[in-house]
């Protein structure tokens, strides 16, 4: 097991046996806490009654939401920007960001009163657009472009051409060791032994600098890296041994979703991670909404992605101490209704059919009185009666109690001779018609 952490830098390096120079060092990720300190909030490591319970384990919630800019990604983007030069100063700065790092990135160039520009997917959630000019005020300029944090990085890179500064979101020395800090802060407000520690893995910058310090000062505590199933971009580097690029993503847990991780990231989560976790985007919104209900915590989709990974893994951490970051709380309220009906799919609740009804009176009177079981309900209706035909097809939603219901509902429908359709899996068909 782990010993307790000492804070002096100079015991604390007696327990480096091996420090390969691609890891972020332990001295950079002290000297980043101490530029960082007067601006970035000391985030609170707090039980979980309920996931201590439920996994019959001691979890803690690294509350990295409770960030000004409710994510962590200040620590990084204000301990790169301190080290630069008067010169890039004066010229001004640049990044692409998903949402998160744009945040801490315009809070330090309103802070230090630098002038920067922000390239951001056109599908960012407008809550988060809002509190990037929020949080920058006048230094910042923020620009909508592409469909993935790759597009928009893209573009940010041309604009170093300009004389800009690029300010990375994951991939340079400065970010991880100011993620590190995550780490540094868990270890010595946690000194005994803690056995695991969750990270949600987007581009590598927080799980790079937490890991490196975790790597040296408490070695014997388990890295476990957790992406959404839909973006596994490190899951796939890690397996083949190099930095993958993948064709294609799913944008939702968008704090998370990358095509491609760094290159610097990868070289030290090759030696930092214990396993990667793929979670469904349904089981992120199933806990997203377990943490609203429960405990009154509002994250958003890369906020819970640590959490969501705990079921995977209830085996080995039954009786251990386990860390999970709550990495961000940057929710758009306008994607309440999808997070519902994500986590209500996921769970096997919500159903949607394409259903030929009769062109008769009464025929949606028989389907609800001999189809539907005593606590199904529809959710969504949708039919447009055709002249001349016999059968009319109609869209509709059916939520059930009990997954287990669904083979009954099915049952009913064959026994009634209904001629449906299911599209839950049909993805192109689900996405146009729901």
């Amino acid at each position: 097991m782990a010993s307790s952490i000492p804070t002096n830098l100079e015991d604390l390096e007696t327990l480096i046996d091996h420090n390969p120079s691609v890891l972020a060092s332990v001295q950079s990720i002290h000297a980043a806490e101490k530029r960082i300190r007067a601006i970035v909030r000391r985030t609170p490591l707090l039980p979980s009654t309920r996931l201590s319970l439920a996994f019959d384990a001691n979890v803690l919630l690294k509350r990295e939401d409770l960030q000004d800019v409710r994510s962590y990604k200040i620590r990084g983007a204000y301990n790169r920007m301190t080290q630069l030069t008067e010169a890039q100063r004066a010229a001004g700065v640049v990044c692409a960001s998903a949402g998160n790092h744009a945040q801490g990135f315009a809070y330090a160039c309103n802070a230090m009163q630098i002038q920067g520009r922000i390239y951001m997917p056109m599908v960012t959630p407008k809550q988060k657009v809002d509190k990037v000019r929020l949080f920058g005020k006048a230094y910042v300029e923020v620009i909508l472009v592409g469909d993935t944090f790759d597009d928009a990085a893209a573009e940010a890179h041309k604009a170093t051409s300009e004389g800009l500064t690029y300010v990375p979101p994951f991939d340079d020395p400065g970010i991880i060791a100011g993620q590190g800090t995550v780490g540094l802060e868990i270890l010595e407000d946690h000194p005994d032994p803690i056995d695991f520690v969750l990270v949600a893995v987007g581009g590598g910058g927080l799980i790079s600098g937490l890991g490196s310090y975790f790597h040296q000062c408490s070695p014997s505590t388990k890295v476990i890296g957790v992406e959404p199933s839909g973006a596994p971009a490190m899951y796939e580097s890690l397996k083949q041994g190099k930095v993958v690029t993948l064709d294609s993503i799913d944008n939702f847990v968008d704090g998370a979703a990358v095509k491609r991780v760094g290159d610097l990231n990868f070289a030290i989560a090759q030696q930092v991670i214990h396993k990667m976790l793929l979670v469904p985007e349904g089981k992120v919104c199933s806990e997203m909404l377990r943490l609203y209900n429960d405990e009154g915590l509002v994250v958003e989709p890369a906020g819970a992605l640590a959490i969501a990974a705990l079921e995977q893994i209830k085996a080995e951490i039954k009786g251990k101490t386990v860390v999970c970051i709550v990495s961000g709380s940057n929710n758009d309220i306008n994607r309440t209704e999808e997070i519902r009906d994500r986590a209500l799919l996921y769970e096997g609740l919500q159903h949607y059919f394409v259903i030929k009804f009769p062109q008769r009176a009464g025929a949606l009177r028989d389907f609800l009185n001999n189809v539907l079981g005593p606590t199904d309900d529809i959710t969504h209706f949708e039919y447009t009666k055709k002249h001349n035909r016999e059968t009319g097809p109609a869209l509709v939603g059916i939520q059930i109690a009990k997954a287990e219901d669904y083979d009954a509902l099915i049952a009913r429908m064959n026994a009634s001779h209904i001629e449906y359709q299911i599209i839950n899996e049909q993805r192109m068909l689900f996405e146009l018609l729901v």
